[in-house]
């Protein structure tokens, strides 16, 4: 096995790519070192994330740039350093590359070294210290990253299934995991998207005993129902569904990214003293004005999750094999992917997007 000295991928040159417009062509990986690992790509998920960089909608895209954080494929190259991961290997990564991961460093040394200050690249658009180069995803032929960052992919879970897990389906699990779902707990997920839709299954494999699909219009009822979800609120559509639901939800995890969401309303939704987690993040940060008597009155906690660390998601892709969860997923071609940007970028995947090489 082994890998080329230059790799070949979809191309962001300017913030109209995301129009349909990147174009395939060879780029430079980041500089080899020991602690290395080349994969050979067989599937990446499309991202929202991959559409804000594309369009600089997080601030500038360093470009040209190839997105793509939702990797799976081979292990070819593995560096001498490297005990965790053998050369053949089915491996992934997801949208973290690398943290400082010093002894003394409080985040790396905690287990979260998605929250490192040091020394923070992602899988994209990085740019990596002692100059040894830039970040690169997966829309693309091979992929180079940090060991600690490249997780096994457990058997008995298909590698498209996977693929979308360790960007979309880490985003939720982490903040559902640290706020305790499991028996016990009534959870509700707004919106049911990509996300979203990995937020209900995931919270029914965790033991959940009641799992709340919160959404503006009625159209995903459906589909919230064949996930799990047991029961679908309609915001746009429902009449006093906030006097209906008042206080029944132990925490919510929010995927939506808009600053008229009714934050207000969803606050009313849980219990005293729950919580309320944001991981939808939009172009310009913003979101709605939160009242005091808001937060006062139901003792209730706000915050926000990003992502998770390698252990955290070797932990759910274990839990999708045993539990045999299956996200919701369409698979494109590699040669498709501008039109597969688009098609996500207009809303139309049901949940997510997956590329095959």
């Amino acid at each position: 096995m082994g890998s080329p000295e230059k790799f070949e991928g979809w191309l962001g040159k300017t913030p109209d790519s995301v129009k349909g417009n990147m174009t395939w062509g060879e780029f430079e990986p980041k500089k080899w070192e020991e602690d290395d690992v080349d994969i050979k790509i067989s599937h990446c998920g499309i991202c929202g994330s991959d559409l804000h960089t594309l369009r600089s909608g997080w601030g500038q895209t360093h470009y040209p740039c190839v997105v793509g954080h939702e990797i799976v494929g081979t292990a070819v190259r593995v560096g001498k350093n490297v005990t965790h991961i053998q050369e053949g290997d089915r491996v992934g990564v997801g949208a973290q590359a690398r943290s400082c991961g010093q002894s003394d460093c409080p985040e790396c040394k905690a287990g979260i070294p998605q929250h490192c200050l040091r020394e923070q690249v992602g899988t994209y658009d990085g740019v990596y210290p002692n100059d040894v180069g830039r970040s690169f995803g997966g829309y693309a032929t091979y992929n180079r990253t940090n060991a600690r960052f490249v997780i096994k992919i457990p058997e008995g879970l298909d590698s498209k299934d996977a693929a979308p897990m360790l960007c979309g389906g880490i985003t939720i699990y982490s903040p559902l995991r640290q706020n305790g779902c499991g028996p016990g707990k009534t959870v509700g997920i707004v919106g049911l998207g990509g996300i979203g839709h990995f937020g209900v299954l995931f919270a029914k494999a965790l033991g959940a005993d009641r799992v709340v699909a919160i959404s503006r219009r009625a159209d995903k009822r459906d589909d919230a129902l064949k996930l799990g979800a047991d029961e679908y609120i309609a915001t746009g559509e429902e009449k006093d569904w906030v006097t209906k639901h008042r206080r029944t939800l132990d925490f919510i995890v929010s995927t939506v990214s808009s600053a008229k969401m009714p934050l207000s309303d969803y606050l009313k939704l849980i219990k005293v003293g729950g919580s309320f987690v944001q991981i939808g993040a939009p172009d310009n940060g913003e979101l709605p004005t939160i009242s005091a008597w808001d937060l006062i009155g139901g003792n209730v906690k706000v915050g926000g999750s990003a992502i998770g660390p390698p252990w955290e998601i070797a932990e759910m892709l274990k839990l999708a094999a045993d539990k045999k969860i299956k996200p919701w997923i369409q698979t494109r071609p590699m040669k498709d992917a501008n039109t597969a940007v688009v098609d996500m970028d207009e809303g139309k995947a049901r949940y997510r997007y997956v590329l095959e090489a």
